[in-house]
């Protein structure tokens, strides 16, 4: 039996002039000895066994769970924009968003739902509350959410209790902003080496998204004489994607390679270009051409939903591919080895 075999540190036990098998990416070097050359192998650089993906991908429909992550974050920040502008005295905007916000979280509960496969799976996630499980929070915050923002929208139209509907649109913008990120907690709870290590910023991605989106919605309903909020929102909500994608691919390193190339890459190249178009274009003439402000609308919304798409499919291409989950795993075996290399050098006497 033999009694060689590749480890974490590399190959050991190997017999001369056997070379032992490298997986995906290995490389193999020689020495010289004294009975002349000798095959060397260093540390394996293999992502897997025979390159398989070590996670299984994820099986959710792009369509449903993308559109879900999309109209979600549409509706919490929608009905942000509803009440802001509900108090600065701008009805048509404030009606205009709050029936988006409805709609919106409609859809979205019909997309989940029909990923889900039958309407029950919903309702069983509200048996109970689970305040460490992001799908348990989610399910109830969407319970919640979307009766508050149904109300708003139908009592601003009907024009009756005026004071329900008041307290429902601030109900509804009071849980729309985690109904809009709350989404990107879920995405990084998984295993999914491009979402999970973007914990820190998928937050700030989908929020900044979910503000662009909104004020998109709101410059092509309103009249530009309402437009004030939007411009703002498009401005900021564009700012804060953009800031937090950057900064989120220059801490991934390699990880971040999912977001710029492959289907995703295409789709976030064309959310950055989209949301930046949309955001001068409103700033520059959203308050003075109707038909700009349109324009600049529906690029905004066009670029919100290509990140959500983008973030999806990126996510995806992650799990297919065993380094993005091997790699950055022994990184961090390496840095907690030399973490306790360092403290117990500094622990020894006279050190």
């Amino acid at each position: 039996m033999s009694g060689s075999g590749v480890g974490r540190d590399g190959v050991y036990g190997e017999r001369p002039g056997r070379e032992a098998p490298g997986g995906q990416g290995a490389r193999t070097g020689r020495r010289r000895g004294r009975k002349g050359e000798q095959l060397m192998v260093p540390e394996a650089e293999f992502g897997s066994y025979y390159g398989r993906p070590v996670i299984n991908a994820p099986t959710w429909a792009p369509l449903d769970i993308a559109g879900y992550f999309f109209l979600g974050g549409l509706a919490g920040a929608g009905s942000v924009l509803a009440a802001g502008a509900q108090e600065t005295g701008r009805p048509v905007m404030a009606r205009a968003m709050k029936v988006s916000s409805m709609a919106a979280i409609s859809a979205s509960a019909a997309a989940l739902v029909h990923d889900l496969g039958r309407p029950e799976r919903f309702a069983n996630m509200l048996r109970v509350l689970r305040p460490t499980s992001p799908m348990s929070v989610g399910s109830w915050l969407l319970s919640v959410y979307g009766p508050a923002a149904g109300a708003a929208a139908v009592l601003d139209a009907t024009g009756k209790l005026p004071r329900v509907g008041r307290a429902a649109t601030a109900a509804a913008a009071l849980l729309g902003p985690a109904v809009a990120a709350y989404t990107a907690v879920l995405a990084a709870d998984t295993a999914v080496p491009a979402w999970h290590e973007a914990h820190r910023e998928l937050p700030f991605v989908f929020t900044g998204s979910a503000a662009a989106a909104a004020s998109g919605m709101a410059l092509a309903v309103s009249p530009t004489a309402e437009n004030g909020p939007a411009v703002a929102g498009a401005v900021l909500g564009t700012v804060l994607e953009s800031a937090a994608v950057r900064r989120m691919e220059q801490r991934l390193g390699m990880v971040a390679e999912p977001y710029r190339e492959g289907t995703g890459g295409r789709l976030m190249r064309a959310a950055k270009g989209l949301g930046v178009a949309g955001a001068a274009g409103a700033a520059l003439f959203g308050h003075r051409s109707r038909a700009a402000a349109v324009v600049s609308g529906a690029a905004l919304l066009a670029g919100s939903a290509c990140t959500r798409f983008g973030v999806f499919h990126a996510g995806v291409a992650s799990a297919k591919d065993p380094k993005y989950t091997v790699v950055p795993q022994r990184e961090r075996l390496r840095a907690r080895e030399q973490e306790r290399q360092r403290a117990a050098a500094a622990a020894e006497p006279g050190a």
